[in-house]
């Protein structure tokens, strides 16, 4: 059993080489996305008002987007009020499905950029790239695949080297290149393993729940329904809906409104509340009214919930590792590149392994001849 869980372990490591080493680095890159935007396109990402600056209405930004570029329908509005970063509109283009983003200075209203595609700017390529592989709903069930195999190789690493841990910081310096390999393979592979599988586990996660979402709204269809015109009640005032969101939810502060952009989907605000959970993200509840009358739908408060809805919004946080600020950032970002290190010294030794075979194949050949 052990030679064949080594056999499949070698295998998958080699034969999916590239797709792993491409996931790997992107998502250990993806785990500073925002402090690389930040630096990268300060101009659209960053805004300094004073200190005494107040947000905006809500409206009143949605109008700003719609009256300077109305060939898009607003489709999403992702809220800041840090005095540090701008926020972002979504939008769809006209008679398409094709989503675009918006920069805009919610303290001023200035609009600080153009609309461009998701993929547009480097950290949103590299992110279609670590999650589909630039394949969209083909490359989600790759990535899925390739996260599965990702988890196999954790679990399976613990289970093939576990005695390692009688001598998990000793390294056989004087021994032969391909045990020096192997042991400094088994040693980051069993410092990592515990995060490394969490991270595989919670990326699997991610695009199996994309998938279930993208088969149960839409079927197998290649594209969604394109937009021509907003599916609200243009009467209604977000911002009033903002402001009533408090009532509903204590301590209850906005982070992203979806705006109805297909048949069917309500206004729904999601956003943060006061907890000491540290795994529970920014979009964990939600307030939702309806689109034709701005009518109270439901309100779900993540505190109220039970472990399951707890632990699936989790995986968010859990997966680009930002619950405890920067410290755990750099150590999701260093697992995250150990299976560079792995797939380096697992083909040393699988080529170290493989090369004694040939040359005594090679020399039984000339033999024969």
């Amino acid at each position: 059993m052990r030679k064949r869980l080594f056999k499949w372990h070698s295998l998958l490591a080699i034969w999916l080489m590239l797709p792993v080493l491409i996931v790997s680095l992107t998502g250990s890159v993806l785990v500073f996305k925002v402090e690389i935007d930040s630096a990268l396109r300060p101009h659209h990402m960053v805004v300094t008002p004073d200190a005494s600056s107040q947000r905006l209405s809500i409206d009143q930004l949605m109008s700003t987007i719609t009256e300077k570029h109305p060939d898009y329908v607003l489709s999403g509005w992702e809220l800041f009020d840090d005095k540090a970063r701008s926020d972002t509109a979504y939008v769809i283009k006209k008679h398409s499905d094709t989503w675009f983003k918006i920069y805009i200075d919610q303290y001023s209203g200035q609009i600080l950029s153009a609309p461009q595609t998701m993929e547009h700017y480097i950290t949103d390529w590299l992110l279609e790239l670590h999650y589909a592989f630039l394949l969209h709903f083909n490359g989600t069930v790759i990535g899925a695949l390739v996260g599965l195999v990702m988890l196999f190789l954790g679990i399976s690493g613990i289970i093939l080297y576990r005695k390692f841990w009688q001598k998990i910081f000793t390294l056989r310096w004087a021994a032969a290149k391909r045990i020096l390999f192997s042991d400094v393979h088994k040693l980051i592979g069993i410092i990592t393993s515990p995060i490394f599988i969490l991270i595989s586990f919670t990326g699997v996660y991610w695009n199996v729940s994309i998938i279930l979402h993208e088969v149960i709204e839409h079927g197998f269809e290649p594209e969604h329904p394109a937009i021509s015109a907003p599916y609200h009640n243009a009467d209604i005032s977000f911002e009033q809906l903002r402001q009533h969101n408090g009532k509903l939810i204590n301590s209850f502060e906005a982070t992203y409104l979806a705006i109805p952009n297909e048949p069917g989907m309500h206004i729904t605000f999601f956003g943060d509340v006061d907890t000491s959970n540290p795994f529970l993200s920014q979009y964990a509840s939600a307030i939702t009214y309806d689109k034709d009358s701005g009518e109270l739908i439901s309100s779900y408060d993540i505190r109220e919930q039970g472990v399951l809805a707890k632990f699936d919004d989790s995986t968010r946080k859990l997966h680009f590792g930002y619950f405890a600020g920067i410290w755990s950032k750099i150590v999701w970002c260093v697992v995250g590149l150990a299976p560079v290190l792995l797939s380096v010294s697992g083909l040393v030794m699988y080529l170290m392994r493989k090369s004694p075979t040939k040359r005594r194949r090679a020399y039984q050949q000339a033999v024969q001849q």
